[in-house]
């Protein structure tokens, strides 16, 4: 790790974290961990010989994807992991869970804008109520460290481009209002408690394990099951809204930075994680159709439909970097191409192709 030297704090590089990791073993808890990117930050924090602690209710993660964490890192190192079956809105089962922690990585949320607008109540109680009992949990165990998911949702209807922390609008959804009172409570803590929080704000994660099925999945699974499966393929609007896409390893990158950095002006603030890249969806559709065309001949003649524009949605997205680069030392290791690759090798083995 890094140290500080003459009172000045050096960034911590990613490499450097793992590096830490294999030598020094931690207890993390990891709410969400059955979810798409809470499954990967385990396999990615067993890996590296790290003890952990998972929550999850199963309401939206899954057990094959801690079947399929538990293939790939072998015997031993599932041994390492302890999962709590229960919900974040259960006070009991999070003190339970947070019980010994070092660090928290708080994944679990209701993370759809579209079920947002569907089931407000819902959200809101799993979002802002969870969430508090996280902290809460997290306070009351002496964790050192509450990395929480966070949402690119945040920034509303502020038009500026790229994206920067500390500008932002008014929620479009009840999603996006729920991160940003995340944001607000982990600040609270902070201030009242002297809980060190850091909020990551995630920018259209995507990658393995992440769920292409039911009425809430995300536009690259979604699409992708409807190229190899031969099925309708809707691009919302006219196409050219345009997101920052980031490829999954990323966010375990920030993740792990994030909870060990030594940047005391690192702590107790909020980062874009994303690539500072904008594609729209008219552009995603060609890379995505492209890339499986040479697997899936019957995709030759395929051509998707246009609907109306989504509800909640922003037009345009692209996070600004510099701060998570400069106060964490975050390094984007996988550009939307190179993620793409890693994503579609996964998905062409779990769906059969």
């Amino acid at each position: 790790m890094a140290d500080y030297e003459d009172g000045t704090p050096v960034t911590t590089s990613y490499q450097d974290v793992r590096e830490h990791l294999q030598q020094q073993q931690y207890r993390w808890v990891i709410t969400g961990v059955a979810g798409f990117i809470g499954s990967n930050l385990l396999q990615c924090l067993l890996e590296l010989g790290q003890r952990v602690v998972g929550l999850d209710s199963f309401l939206t993660g899954h057990r094959h994807n801690l079947e399929q964490v538990r293939d790939t890192v072998g015997p031993e190192a599932w041994r390492r992991f302890e999962l709590i079956e229960g919900d974040i809105r259960d006070v009991s089962a999070c003190n339970r869970a947070c019980a010994g922690a070092d660090f928290v990585l708080h994944q679990a949320a209701l993370g759809s804008v579209t079920r947002s607008l569907h089931e407000p109540l819902l959200c809101n109680d799993i979002n802002i109520g969870g969430c508090l009992n996280v902290l809460e949990a997290a306070r009351l165990a002496g964790a050192r460290r509450i990395v929480y998911a966070a949402s690119s949702a945040s920034y509303g209807d502020h038009p500026a481009l790229p994206k920067q922390e500390a500008l932002i609008g008014k929620p479009l959804s009840p999603y996006a209002l729920t991160k940003y009172v995340n944001e607000l409570y982990a600040d609270v803590y902070a201030r009242c408690y002297a809980s060190e929080c850091i909020g990551l704000r995630y920018f259209n994660v995507f990658g393995p394990r992440q769920d292409p099925a039911g009425a809430y999945a995300a536009v690259i699974p979604q699409w992708i099951a409807a190229m190899i499966g031969r099925r309708r393929l809707v691009i919302n609007g006219d196409g050219e809204t345009s997101r920052d896409f980031c490829y999954v390893a990323n966010a375990v990158q920030a993740n792990l930075l994030a909870a060990l950095t030594d940047r005391k002006d690192a702590v107790n603030q909020v980062y874009n994680v994303a690539l500072n890249e904008r594609t729209s969806l008219n552009e995603l559709y060609l890379m995505l159709h492209g890339l499986l065309v040479e697997h899936y001949p019957h995709l030759r003649d395929y051509q998707p439909e246009y609907g109306e524009f989504r509800a909640g949605d922003v037009r345009h997205s692209q996070a600004d970097i510099s701060k998570a680069s400069e106060l964490l030392g975050y390094a984007p290791t996988h550009d939307l191409r190179r993620g793409l690759r890693q994503a579609l090798r996964w998905y062409m083995a779990y769906l059969g192709g």
